[in-house]
């Protein structure tokens, strides 16, 4: 399993690249995000494992723990690697109910589609976005999409 992790970040970006070891089910730190982008893209192939990651073994504490810490998210495996020049860029929702995934250009301008994208291979580029861990969301942020939820039910019940 792969996550993306991040904590309430005033950007709602992730800030944590973790991977979980095949063996032993322990969290590991992917230091950048090119490296985790690398760990996912090959992961049938390869599945991660401790060892992987300089001086490490399943002997070793977890790096991190999955808990409520923070938001967790898991990425698909078998993602193509962000080419060259380019960044992905995942931006969680105010309301928690997805990330958005764009593209930032060697230039720095931000890709929201395929359509955008010129002189270059759109098969290289995955806009799908990770799956959030619904038992990592603030209970502040359900209570709320549930209060909205049901204001909006009992307004059209009337």
């Amino acid at each position: 399993m792969f996550a993306k992790q991040r904590t309430l970040s005033s950007q709602g970006s992730v800030d944590i690249y973790a991977a979980q070891c095949k063996n032993c089910l322990k969290w590991r730190v992917i230091d950048t995000q090119e490296e985790f982008e690398e760990v996912r893209s090959k992961v049938t192939e390869e599945p991660f494992v401790c060892s992987r990651k300089a001086n490490c073994s399943c002997d070793e504490p977890a790096d991190i723990e999955y808990d409520s810490t923070r938001t967790w998210v898991i990425d698909k495996p078998n993602l193509p690697k962000t080419p060259q020049g380019f960044r992905r860029s995942l931006v969680l929702r105010k309301d928690y109910s997805k990330l958005d995934a764009y593209y930032v250009t060697p230039s720095g301008k931000k890709l929201r589609t395929r359509n955008e994208f010129k002189g270059v291979s759109v098969t290289d580029f995955d806009f799908s976005s990770p799956k959030i861990m619904q038992d990592t969301i603030p209970e502040i942020i359900e209570q709320r999409d549930s209060a909205s939820k049901k204001a909006k039910i009992a307004k059209g019940d009337v």
